[in-house]
């Protein structure tokens, strides 16, 4: 009998992503199966110039792993939730997502100031529309910068003087194991993108190794709090390059409390609600009718109308 050829797991091709892909492969390994890892390139890395908040596109890191899977090249995907848009491609699921880490947003300065102590008129880095929104709501004096590149390479050109500060994932900075200067942002200033912190794991629908993959890497608790986050985002038809924020915490024992926020580009009008319940997808569309019924509609039809 022949052996088993190893699986195949995509991934983007940056150190975070490589550090995650790696990470889910040795938990497949573990498990008994042999892995190999594969390198993608992504529309995002095709051009690592444009700022993400102009790629009027949902799957700007996912498109090119999903096509792999469609084709059959790989078995597996690995991606950072927070990237994976609500809706993914048929024949396509999401059969894990792993133990999500800190979902909190971080400052990061030489200083190590916190978002009130930034002094007047202080020019802080970000490519994301939540955050810039979330950031001039709390301080509309802040100049905005977009940034882009690797977790590095913004932290490198924030050393070299391209802003005085940069907002970045807790979860990255932790899984890079970078010991940089960074105050935790409060989930009162700065709500996280939906699903930050977590990973996802994406399979063909009908793969003989999808009930092997989601036994090894699925977290239940944290599958149970990221799928009423993007039950949130997708009634509310955001996709990743919105200015919508999420965190969801199991409470109770088995049900989910959600926070939820929607703001406009320059933080002039935020729209915050919560919502708790035990089915995930309910919360997250009850807390989405309760956004859009405060006025958020108008925020993201703006935005979508200025895109189109």
């Amino acid at each position: 009998m022949r052996p088993r050829p190893p699986v195949v797991l995509g991934t983007r091709g940056s150190k975070l992503a490589l550090v995650q892909a790696n990470a889910c492969a040795e938990r497949l390994r573990a498990s008994g199966l042999k892995v190999e890892v594969r390198v993608i390139k992504t529309t995002s890395e095709h051009h690592p110039d444009l700022p993400l908040s102009v790629i009027d596109q949902r799957d700007v890191f996912t498109r090119q792993l999903d096509e792999a899977l469609l084709r059959g090249e790989i078995d597996l995907a690995v991606h950072s939730a927070k990237d994976v848009p609500t809706e993914v491609p048929r024949g396509i699921v999401l059969a894990a997502f792993t133990k999500r880490h800190d979902p909190s947003d971080v400052l990061v300065s030489g200083e190590g100031y916190d978002v009130d102590g930034l002094q007047e008129g202080a020019v802080v880095a970000t490519s994301s529309l939540r955050r810039r929104a979330q950031l001039l709501h709390r301080r509309p004096d802040l100049r905005i910068v977009e940034i882009r590149g690797n977790v590095d390479t913004r932290i490198r050109k924030v050393r070299e003087g391209a802003a005085d500060a940069l907002v970045l994932a807790r979860a990255g900075l932790e899984r890079l194991g970078l010991d940089v200067p960074h105050i935790v942002i409060p989930p009162e200033i700065m709500l996280p993108a939906v699903s930050q912190g977590a990973l996802a794991v994406a399979t063909l629908v009908d793969h003989s190794l999808r009930s092997a993959i989601s036994k090894a890497l699925n977290d239940e608790s944290t599958e149970k709090v990221v799928r009423a986050e993007r039950a949130m985002l997708n009634a509310l038809e955001g996709g990743c390059r919105v200015p919508v924020g999420a965190l969801g915490r199991r409470v109770d024992g088995s049900g989910v409390w959600l926070q939820g926020v929607v703001a406009s580009p320059d933080g002039a009008l935020l729209y915050r609600g919560e919502a708790m319940g035990e089915e995930p997808e309910e919360v997250g569309g009850r807390l989405a009718r309760n956004l859009l019924e405060q006025g958020a509609g108008v925020v993201l039809a703006e935005i979508r109308e200025v895109r189109s």
